[in-house]
């Protein structure tokens, strides 16, 4: 089968991107053709059709006024310059199913165009919640938000959910109000959620509820033979930014009353500054920050730590950092939100509420003074991993989202 990739990044920039690189490094060794479509950027994997690719786009800053916003609000609902290279990559690849990953803004739907026209199926695993939030995080200023699903995006206007500008706001309530009246995702013949908590949020907004299916992501690391070897050490692995809820953490292990509990923080982002600054004040030597790493350097202190966290105080999807720490043997403490409760239970680790650094801490001590329930959560934790989220099943399960979509 020719399968064409397209997220607006090919390398390791965040989840979608690394499981979209694993999926299709894994798809060509079950016999498949791969071929990858993303934005130009000096750091991009090497690919066939590099040449053609959109230039690179960032829409990191707020826009400068309405001007500004209808100016980038016209890139982000319809890029010429993608569905142009689309159709030139379509025209030479000719591929028989196109697997959509991330899209959003620099992309745009519009390189749905060229697919409708050559009658080419398109699937789409949805990593985040812009198809429901304008601002992916489903977060305001008071904490986890489902406003635009029960009563339209507007409400990310009225809310300035987008850095707190009026115009940031309205730009990403406009993209995702005219995609949804124009139906530009209409061509997609499969909404691929990670978790049932996506799921129910997809159909709760009427994204095209009856085309929508769980498809656990596969996790191919060859777990640790038996958890042991660890230091007593937690673990976050993660992008430093305010929904992760690190400075939870942080507070957490400064008032851990374990003797020598450390805080190993992996990663980089915009609050690594003031979270140093809080691990200085808080949690004085027990916090040691390694900023951004490759995989192995994640895993290889996945497999000497013995709990990894994540405190988020927001919506999480199926984050990948805990697979990665199912895999090598380690239990999660983990807020109740989202989908984090499909994965994390009182048999992989412990589920806490958000935003509570001492509960976090009890729980901490609980599980570090006790090595015999650390081995029991780790091992439960790894069984879950390989059979749940069996590479092999989840690219079996793919094959057939294909072969349904693909026309005889």
């Amino acid at each position: 089968m020719r399968i064409l990739h397209v997220d607006k990044f090919l390398r390791r920039q965040g989840g979608a991107a690394s499981y979209m690189l694993d999926l299709g490094r894994a798809q060509v060794g079950h016999g498949h053709e791969v071929e990858y479509f993303a934005m130009s950027h000096p750091d991009n994997e090497p690919a066939t059709y590099d040449a053609l690719f959109p230039p690179y786009l960032a829409f990191d800053e707020a826009p400068s006024g309405m001007g500004g916003a209808v100016t980038m609000a016209r890139t982000m609902v319809r890029s010429r310059p993608a569905r142009d290279a689309m159709a030139e990559i379509v025209e030479r690849f000719r591929p028989d199913v196109v697997h959509l990953h991330n899209i959003y803004h620099q992309l745009s739907p519009s390189i749905l165009q060229p697919l409708r026209r050559a009658g080419i199926p398109a699937v789409m695993t949805v990593h985040d919640f812009k198809l429901v939030c304008p601002t992916y995080r489903m977060l305001d200023r008071n904490g986890p938000c489902d406003a635009c699903v029960r009563k339209g995006f507007h409400q990310a206007v009225i809310r300035r959910c987008n850095r707190g500008s009026l115009a940031a706001s309205a730009l990403v309530a406009v993209e995702s109000s005219l995609h949804r009246t124009f139906h530009s995702y209409g061509h997609i013949g499969k909404f691929l959620a990670p978790s049932e908590f996506l799921a129910e949020l997809l159909r709760r907004a009427d994204v095209y509820p009856e085309r929508v299916q769980v498809l656990r992501h596969g996790f191919g690391v060859d777990p640790v033979a038996t958890p042991g070897g660890r230091d007593g050490s937690v673990v976050f692995v993660g992008r430093l930014s305010p929904e992760k809820g690190v400075d939870i953490a942080i507070r957490a292990i400064g008032l851990a009353a374990t003797p020598g509990a450390h805080l190993h923080v992996l990663g980089s982002g915009p609050e690594e500054r003031p979270l140093r600054a809080l691990a200085a004040a808080e949690a004085p030597g027990r916090v040691t920050f390694h900023g951004h790493v490759g995989r192995e350097a994640v895993l290889n202190r996945l497999r000497t730590s013995s709990i990894a966290v994540l405190t988020a105080r927001y919506y999480e999807n199926q984050p990948m950092s805990i697979l990665e720490a199912f895999a090598c043997g380690v239990p999660v403490v983990g807020s109740d939100l989202g989908g984090i409760p499909e994965l994390v239970d009182d048999t992989t680790g412990r589920l806490v509420q958000p935003e509570d650094p001492a509960q976090v801490a009890v729980v901490l001590d609980t599980l570090l003074q006790s090595p015999s329930d650390l081995e029991r959560l780790g091992r439960n934790a790894q069984d879950r991993v390989m059979t749940r989220h069996d590479p092999a099943v989840h690219l079996a399960a793919l094959d057939d989202v294909y072969a349904n979509e693909i026309k005889p």
